[in-house]
């Protein structure tokens, strides 16, 4: 018997620039690894630029090679397991749901549980401060896990003794549109909960990052547990050795036990009102903070040399003839013209991928190459060694925004073009796209 293949999307030339884009960001953030650990092998203060060089390699050079080398052997479709940002094989997919999304949210909160921050800068800062202060942050964010090849929808957890180092936590992904579990079981929403036990260091990465409970089974029990204690009218189903039974590592390479059951947890006898004009959330439409930094680094570097340009411009003749400057008056007119157009275009330009226009995020990706590979030649050739009392920071700089812009949630959240959430008003639940 023939074996259909499934047919997958073509790359577009969109998607082959995009591809170019995140490797030349990998190779770059190598190059820039290198200049700050030669810049930091010297005497006094410089040693100091050894924990930026840490910062580099663990959070952006590690991850982002780890990402390029699992795009080739890790799978893409469904194996029972989330992925991490860094696309690396992360917890088990441990819990599925039937209903709602406003009676799954009712059912959490009902049992008890907090839903969680989106991550971003303002909840990074949270995080590092009730972290030093040792005080509890209820809605703490979750890292993201991917699922359907995006982030997680939303996540919720139940702190553990105000303590910001354990908790119990579970991530939740809507389901394709007619997709079905392996099996044909048709749920609406897949979910991996596990136990932080403890704060540690990535095996993979290096990173500080929370270590999981071993049994993963023990918190995929304790979930289903308190939504079935506070809410009696849900009802329960498991798949019965949904997938074999193994001991692995999730992505921070902690070591992770199941039995491969799946319990799938029916919600939709929950009440809850005006259920159908419900906001159904997409972690595709929020603003992800690999944007929000391309975007503010272009924004503020625009801003930086808007006044450099209004002083070559408004620069009186009578000093303008003591600036040393072949051409004088007019070439210095010349010169902060440029700047003032080049800072115009890197605002705009920060605007539009602030507010998520593709297009504006593959332009200012290909000036931060440009950037970087005129300072590669410079220093490859003698001309303009790149150091830290020249051009370092500069090319540092274009380098982490297009390390960010190039990442996968940047690119999903530019690729979904308008970010308005779908209200499905008008239409009972049965009838709503999940």
């Amino acid at each position: 018997m023939a074996i259909r293949r499934s047919r997958e999307r073509r790359p577009s030339l969109l998607d082959t620039v995009d591809g170019v884009l995140f490797a030349f960001a990998g190779l770059a953030t190598v190059w820039l690894a290198y200049l700050v650990f030669r810049e930091s092998i010297q005497p006094g203060w410089p040693l100091l630029l050894l924990i930026v060089f840490w910062v580099l390699l663990t959070y952006l050079l590690l991850p982002r090679l780890h990402r390029i080398l699992t795009r080739v052997y890790v799978p893409g479709y469904f194996i029972g397991r989330a992925r991490t940002s860094d696309g690396l094989l992360g917890d088990p997919i441990n819990l599925a749901l039937r209903g709602h999304e406003a009676q799954v949210h009712a059912a959490m909160t009902r049992a008890g549980w907090t839903r969680a921050d989106d991550l971003s800068l303002t909840s990074g800062m949270r995080i590092l401060t009730s972290t030093l202060s040792r005080r509890s942050y209820d809605e703490a964010p979750v890292s993201p896990l991917l699922l359907f090849d995006r982030q997680q929808d939303f996540a919720y957890q139940q702190e553990v003794a105000g303590s910001p180092s354990k908790r119990h936590h579970v991530r939740f992904w809507r389901c394709p549109e007619g997709w079905l579990l392996p099996g044909g079981y048709d749920v609406d929403w897949l979910a991996a909960g596990t136990y932080d036990k403890s704060v540690g260091l990535s095996l993979f990465t290096l990173q500080v990052t929370h270590k999981i409970e071993e049994n993963t089974d023990i918190e995929r029990d304790y979930i289903v547990e308190t939504v079935r204690t506070a809410t009696p009218e849900v009802d329960l189903e498991v798949i019965k050795n949904f997938s074999t039974g193994y001991h692995s590592r999730n992505g921070g390479g902690d070591l992770i036990i199941t039995d491969g059951d799946l319990p799938i947890i029916d919600v939709s006898r929950v009440e809850v009102t005006e259920i159908a004009k419900v906001e159904h959330t997409d972690s595709r439409d929020k603003r992800p903070a690999q944007t929000v930094f391309g975007a503010g680094v272009a924004f503020f570097r625009g801003l930086a040399f808007l006044p450099i340009a209004v002083l070559l411009l408004l620069l009186p003749a009578q000093y303008a003839s003591g600036v040393n400057v072949e051409g004088g008056r007019p070439a210095l007119i010349l010169a902060g013209s440029a700047i003032a157009l080049v800072s115009l275009i890197d605002i705009g330009l920060a605007v539009a991928v602030f507010f998520g226009r593709n297009w504006a995020r593959i332009v200012l990706m290909l000036s931060c190459v440009f950037t970087t590979t005129i300072a590669f030649i410079g220093n490859a050739n003698g001309s303009e060694a790149v150091t830290l009392a020249t051009s370092l920071p500069t090319v540092g700089l274009s380098i982490m925004v297009l390390l960010a812009l190039s990442s996968h949630r940047a690119r999903a959240y530019a690729a979904r073009g308008r970010h308005t959430p779908k209200r499905i008003a008008g239409r009972p639940y049965e009838q709503a796209a999940i």
